[in-house]
């Protein structure tokens, strides 16, 4: 699987085909992170061999949605629990990230993984993820910014150039340096 852009939530619901001795088998589903539908169901297939007597030549999918936050205009704390596998072995881990969703927090993660692990997105299975209120953090990347009074100054600002303007005086060259300092 290859992570090109934003990660998707999709909802997989499939079974066993029917067959005449069970007419009606038990339903499954699973949440899955992933990029487009076809690779969505291609990951409910892999963890349902793992997980139940079941493959894609032997089972249907019944439904496949994307899901999608109905609030995506605040920032969230959101906490992964997740497994992966490196070159000595597989791992287990939980991560902290803030986000306005769920689905921005996975891709985060996955270009973290990839950076700071190397871990390929095939090798990265999401166990579950959590919305964490300020006080269940527990990474101080996350708790810097859940403080009630958080500001962010702009102490060097550089005039950018508009259209039919220089960017920083009228003429193009000065014997003075910029003033960058607004304090």
């Amino acid at each position: 699987m290859t992570v090109a852009g934003k990660m998707n939530q999709y909802q997989v619901v499939g079974r066993k085909a029917a067959t005449e001795e069970h007419p009606n088998p038990e339903a499954y589903r699973m949440i899955i992170f992933a990029p487009n539908p076809v690779i969505a169901k291609s990951k409910f297939w892999y963890y349902m061999h793992q997980f139940r007597k079941m493959k894609k030549t032997t089972g249907e999918i019944l439904d496949c949605v994307q899901l999608v936050e109905k609030n995506s205009r605040i920032v969230k704390n959101y906490g992964i629990w997740l497994r992966y596998s490196s070159r000595s072995g597989t791992h287990n881990m939980y991560r902290e990230y803030r986000d306005l969703t769920l689905t921005g927090a996975v891709t985060q993660l996955y270009n973290e993984m990839a950076g700071r692990h190397r871990t390929r997105p095939r090798s990265i299975q999401i166990i579950r993820t959590a919305t964490l209120k300020a006080s269940e953090l527990k990474r101080d990347n996350g708790m810097q910014f859940a403080k009630k009074n958080v500001k962010f100054p702009l102490p060097h600002r550089v005039a950018s150039g508009k259209r039919g303007m220089k960017a920083l005086s009228s003429t193009t060259f000065t014997t003075q340096r910029p003033t960058t300092f607004f304090g």
